[in-house]
């Protein structure tokens, strides 16, 4: 009988962003295809250093040692590698112990097609073309920034950290602040204070994070351990924190830790909750993060556009 992935959190990681491959991709980029081909052959058995989504994704498998009953996460690599040049790959996914069985190996051609036959929860790579194919076919998708200096700090949880709307929310009340300015966003929320907040592209996600943390929780409802750690950071204020709490609640989510930051920069509260990943769709946001924690770009669809980025909400 065929193995079922839908009640799996499934991530799917390039091979680029899983390990350092920026020297394979200078050389693919400056001296082709056949170039890029014959290192990755002669450098076989050359293992891999780690690359901006390894900590996040070794930490999540650590989750199925947890529920040695019932599989929580499955990672699969989607590459563009052809089969030839794939080997070096699974040497370093072997050497580093990670838990890997699956992957896509498109030989050039484009991944999107792949990502819902996988029931990807979560893409991630440092491919923009890729994350933006996966975004317009509606997989929650990240463009990774280079990692920081701390990446690797193990942690005694997996932390991760998400901006509010175009992120877990969708991008409706952002739309009203860019064309209309703050007053009417405020207004706008005012009045829907009591309506839940459209679900953006990461709500499945944070969905699934909510359900695998409540699936530690002994009869009482209390935490038996802790292994996930989620926290809100985004430029709200009151009197905008209303309905965001409430579509939290609508939901059945609890967030771990909440920042309605009004216009701070974000960067200083990131650093101090250590996230395995940050992911936000506004590239200030970003920039100023990604030096200190891993980060990860949100892009909106294609044919969506908000203007500048919203840094002073207040």
């Amino acid at each position: 009988m065929p193995v079922s992935l839908d009640r799996l959190l499934v991530i799917g990681i390039s091979s680029r962003a899983l390990f350092d491959l920026e020297v394979e991709e200078a050389i693919f980029r400056t001296q082709g295809l056949e170039a890029y081909r014959q290192h990755q052959l002669d450098n076989e058995n050359e293992i891999l250093k780690l690359g901006a989504g390894f900590a996040l994704v070794r930490a999540l498998l650590k989750l199925n040692a947890l529920t040695p009953n019932q599989r929580l996460v499955e990672v699969v690599i989607m590459s563009r590698n052809s089969t030839e040049t794939s080997m070096r790959i699974f040497n370093s996914i072997k050497h580093y112990d990670l838990d890997i069985t699956r992957a896509v190996l498109s030989g050039g051609a484009s991944l999107a097609p792949y990502l819902q036959a996988f029931n990807v929860s979560l893409f991630l790579s440092l491919h923009e073309d890729d994350v933006q194919a996966a975004v317009n076919s509606g997989v929650a998708s990240a463009l990774l920034y280079q990692k920081p200096a701390n990446a690797f700090e193990e942690l005694d949880q997996i932390r991760i950290a998400f901006d509010g709307d175009a992120v877990i929310f969708s991008d409706e009340s952002e739309r009203i602040y860019q064309t209309q300015g703050i007053e009417a966003f405020e207004n706008h929320e005012r009045e829907n204070a009591l309506k839940p907040l459209p679900e953006g592209p990461f709500a499945r996600l944070l969905k699934a994070l909510s359900f695998i943390q409540n699936s530690f929780k002994n009869v009482e409802g209390r935490p038996t351990v802790a292994p996930i750690r989620t926290a809100l950071v985004t430029a709200r204020s009151s009197p905008a924190h209303e309905r965001v709490i409430r579509t939290l609640r609508a939901w059945d989510v609890t967030i771990d830790e909440t920042f309605f930051m009004g216009g701070v920069a974000k960067s200083d509260v990131l650093a101090a909750f250590k996230p395995h990943m940050f992911f936000d769709d506004q590239a200030g946001h970003c920039e100023r993060a990604s030096p200190l924690v891993q980060t990860g770009r949100v892009p909106l669809r294609d044919g969506i556009g908000i203007g500048i980025a919203i840094d002073q909400k207040s």
